[in-house]
């Protein structure tokens, strides 16, 4: 019998100064996601990825370890130093996720909030008759 075997080629690590944190917060996890400045991910996180479940995931602490975890490792083998930071959500992760980035010894340039508002919001119940 032959054996397919294929060669896998190693994936070049890039060397990204300044880079983009798209944090999104909602009321059940936070997603942390470190992109370039072109927007092409390296490297993302959740609260649900890093062993919280249920109700916690929606958590300021869960949010803080989830940044944390992405933003060293991005740092270490990117040499990520300055990042965007670009929110979206209400949960309770946003600052948390932030103030774990300026911890971990990154520069927080610029913070943009690109949470949706509702313009119209929804449609009017029906009118009762007597």
């Amino acid at each position: 019998m032959a054996e397919n075997t294929t060669v896998k080629k190693k994936k070049a690590k890039r060397i990204v100064p300044k880079g983009q944190l798209h944090i999104k917060a909602t009321f059940n996890n936070t997603i942390v996601t470190v992109t370039d400045n072109k927007g092409e991910v390296i490297a993302s996180s959740s609260a649900g990825a890093c062993g919280f479940r249920g109700s916690k995931k929606g958590t300021a602490y869960a949010a803080q370890v989830a940044s944390e975890k992405v933003l060293t490792t991005v740092k270490q083998t990117n040499s990520l130093n300055v990042v965007d930071v670009y929110i979206n959500g209400i949960g309770q992760g946003r600052d948390a996720a932030i103030r774990a980035a300026m911890t971990i010894g990154i520069d927080v340039e610029s913070i943009t909030d690109k949470t949706g508002v509702p313009h119209g919001g929804v449609r009017p119940r029906k009118v009762r008759h007597p």
